[in-house]
């Protein structure tokens, strides 16, 4: 997109948002690849990662904060994790103290298959950041928590929310 119909100010915020937007695409692109390469679709992954985010925090995920991160119904969820768990990227535990619930855990083989496929971008990644100022890094992060509260803040259009059955805000 050319600046020529914007002034300086608006040129800088409009490069800004078009790099933004290109890491955007090619991170989708390396997780499309990462999805080919462990024969995934997009769901599967984000589980696996919440799975391993959430095991190296050492904080339990039960089935339903499965569905609530991805927000599906629970029956999708079932299917999803069992797809998972017979691939064997997850296991189910039993809850500790409710015979009714189960946590799940990451597989040793998700953990070493997440790992081999990323760890090559994710060290390319940490260099760029270790190399980066940290007044710079600073700026990174309050530029990028802005956008995601920006992004957050964001209801669907009026006509959607007729479409799903819910009344327009106003």
């Amino acid at each position: 997109m050319s600046g020529f119909f914007y002034n300086d100010e608006r040129q800088r915020a409009t490069s800004a948002l078009e790099a933004l937007r290109l890491y955007q695409a090619a991170e989708a692109a390396m997780r499309r690849r990462t999805r080919e390469s462990m024969s995934m679709g997009e769901n599967e992954l984000l589980v696996i990662r919440q799975l391993l985010r959430a095991q190296s925090r050492n904080v339990p995920v039960k089935p339903g904060d499965v569905a609530k991160y991805l927000g599906i119904s629970s029956a999708s969820t079932t299917s999803l994790l069992d797809r998972l768990e017979s691939a064997g990227y997850l296991r189910r535990v039993p809850h500790p103290s409710d015979r009714r619930s189960v946590y799940l855990e990451p597989t040793e083989r998700a953990d070493d298959e997440v790992r081999s496929t990323l760890s090559a971008m994710h060290d390319r990644m940490h260099q760029v950041a270790d190399e980066t100022t940290p007044e710079a890094t600073a700026a990174v992060i309050d530029f990028l928590s802005r956008m995601q509260d920006a992004v957050d803040s964001v209801e669907p259009a009026p006509s959607l929310q007729r479409q799903r059955g819910a009344a327009p805000a106003g």
